[in-house]
């Protein structure tokens, strides 16, 4: 017996494309009844405004080869049949090697990938033709045990005032499940380990001004009820789920950019759907369309790692999979350290 499969078509800048998406009924969310099918038709319905956020960008794939609460892996290495308006570009990794990654470049190509059972796509802070230097400032607002959106939401106001005394232009989106994500567009002047320095000295400059409500601990025994302001997201090859990305989570969220003034007015982040976003897109528009148009420089945030390192506060922890990097502290949670042989005698 024929497989069940179907045809989509997706406009595009080239034509309309006929995409195939085979087991177009299979369920992906089983708790709310979301489809393959409905996955792709999502796609095509916020185009426009996935592709500004995501297109142009080397992109992970996050894979799953059932619904979302099955196993899944990362495609970074374009998979074996991309059609051919499908392109890739070589990038470097924390260990040197260098590998091509997809680049998605119409809404087609989103389309394919969710055909090859993509649910969530995580794209980089980069663009392809300047791989190596960043053209967003991110900044993951990690809720810990104890705090949820909420405060999450006081955080990313904090947060925006830092950056713009630092002459920056901060965006926020949902990230789909409790916590935010803060974009600045900059200026792709400086490399990865420039930008996660800037990430930390602003992070580090919010956390001195509310303490008990944010902190830079990468060590979760260290971090408390508060929120943790993830440093790390700005490392080369570290991405978090792109803006209107789904996530694969049983409500089927979506990471939903949203403007300072609905924030302020207290979202709900479990109202952004695969189901609902169509509708929003399509009655408020997309309030990250003027992003690219406010990009700032890193001058002060560096002048402030500067400061910073004058006064002693130094590099931190990177991800547990890089390479040791200069000046990194010990990769080893405080209270499995041993104390110095001076202090144990």
């Amino acid at each position: 017996m024929a497989s069940e499969a179907t045809t989509v078509t997706v406009p595009g800048p080239h034509g309309d494309r006929e995409v195939r998406v085979s087991s177009p009924s299979r369920v992906v969310w089983p708790e709310v009844g979301i489809t393959k099918l409905d996955l792709a038709q999502y796609l095509i319905a916020v185009g426009p405004a996935f592709l500004a956020a995501n297109g142009g960008r080397p992109i992970s794939l996050q894979r799953f080869g059932g619904d979302v609460h099955g196993e899944h892996f990362f495609s970074k290495n374009p998979p074996r049949g991309a059609p051919d308006y499908l392109r890739s570009v070589v990038v470097t990794y924390p260990s040197a090697r260098a590998h091509p990654q997809l680049i998605i470049d119409e809404i087609a190509g989103a389309v394919w990938a969710a055909q090859m059972n993509t649910v969530v796509f995580h794209a980089w802070p980069s663009r392809a033709e300047t791989s190596d230097f960043p053209d967003q400032l991110r900044i993951d607002l990690d809720p810990q045990p104890g705090t949820g959106f909420a405060e999450a939401t006081t955080a990313a106001f904090g947060m925006r005032d830092v950056l713009a005394e630092a002459g920056l232009t901060a965006f926020v989106k949902t990230s789909g499940n409790r916590g935010l994500h803060l974009y600045a567009p900059i200026r792709p002047e400086h490399e990865f380990l420039d930008v996660r320095h800037a990430v930390i000295a602003a992070a580090r400059e919010l956390a001195r001004r509310t303490p008990d409500t944010v902190t830079v601990d990468w060590w979760k025994e260290l971090r408390g009820e508060r929120i943790f302001l993830d440093f790390n997201q700005a490392a080369r090859d570290r991405t978090i789920a792109g803006a209107y990305s789904p996530r694969a989570l049983p409500a089927a969220t979506v990471s939903c950019p949203v403007t300072w003034d609905e924030l302020a007015d207290g979202v709900d982040p479990g109202a952004f759907t695969v189901q609902t976003m169509p509708d929003r897109l399509a009655a408020t528009g997309d309030p990250w369309a003027t992003m690219s148009d406010a990009a700032g420089s890193l001058g002060v945030l560096l002048q402030w790692w500067e400061r910073d390192l004058q006064r002693g506060e130094g590099e931190l922890p990177f991800p547990p999979d890089y390479p040791k990097m200069p000046g990194e502290p010990p990769r080893v949670q405080p209270s499995r350290a041993r104390p110095p042989a001076d202090a144990a005698s």
